[in-house]
């Protein structure tokens, strides 16, 4: 039975080396090669038309106050007293009646 070679056609990209690194370890882990996660990408790309996925942008997630530099403890800090002296403030008793509404707690 004769073989015939595969044909390939090349894709080079740049992408940070943190976010490489990160996705090399959970594809190992798969036990996909980074080569076949990135066919696969764009085979889903072909079948589905565009983004084989939602596009949105994230939502906006608390800040952990460890994670933050001291600017932006400061700026943070700030905000929460502007609101105070604007009287931008609601008691803990109408965030738990509109926590209980929005999810039936």
């Amino acid at each position: 039975m004769a073989r015939t070679a595969t044909r390939t056609a090349s894709v080079f990209t740049r992408v940070d080396p943190e976010t490489k690194e990160q996705a090399e370890m959970i594809l190992n882990q798969l036990g996909i090669p980074m080569s076949n996660a990135i066919g696969m990408f764009l085979k889903q790309v072909v079948l589905q038309r565009g983004m084989p996925f939602e596009m949105r942008l994230p939502y906006s997630a608390p800040l952990a106050v460890g994670s933050m530099i001291r600017e932006q403890f400061d700026r943070e800090l700030q905000r929460g007293m502007d609101d105070i002296a604007a009287n931008r403030i609601v008691s803990a008793d109408e965030v738990e009646a509109e926590i209980r509404g929005l999810y039936g707690v």
